[in-house]
């Protein structure tokens, strides 16, 4: 599938993703929450669909306690923009350093939703599954 809509949103739609990516490399919570709607949905291997942002913060919080380290890159499968609307795909890889000496090399796909509002896009859903993990330490 080919990407699809005008540039300057597929290249915002980008931006968006790059601000959350590091945001996660920074640990920083604040900055990782504003590229979110209030009431985006999150959804997780074993957690599941998390509706609210403020639902679904204090679990991002918890789980970036454990870590020392993350390393959080993205490459781009296609973003299709619909007016004020998107859809993308996006393939995660993660470096985790766990402060117990677990380290974890993990492939996943993220499918999102977006949503354009005051010439802003934001995250109305992310969807993300883990195709390959790997550990070692501890």
């Amino acid at each position: 599938m080919i990407s699809s809509g005008p540039v300057e949103d597929r290249l915002a739609i980008r931006e968006l993703v790059e601000s959350y990516n590091d945001a996660v490399m920074r640990f920083d919570g604040d900055a990782w929450k504003e590229n979110w709607r209030e009431d985006a949905t999150w959804s997780l291997p074993g957690a599941g669909p998390i509706a609210g942002r403020d639902n679904f913060f204090p679990m991002w919080e918890q789980s970036m306690s454990a870590f020392s380290f993350v390393g959080f890159f993205a490459s781009a499968g296609p973003i299709i923009v619909d007016g004020d609307t998107a859809k993308g795909t996006w393939y995660q890889q993660e470096f985790l350093h766990q402060k117990d000496g677990i380290k974890r090399n993990i492939t996943g796909k993220y499918t999102d939703d977006y949503v354009k509002v005051g010439g802003r896009w934001y995250f109305q859903q992310r969807v993300y599954e883990i195709m390959n993990a790997e550990e070692s330490g501890g």
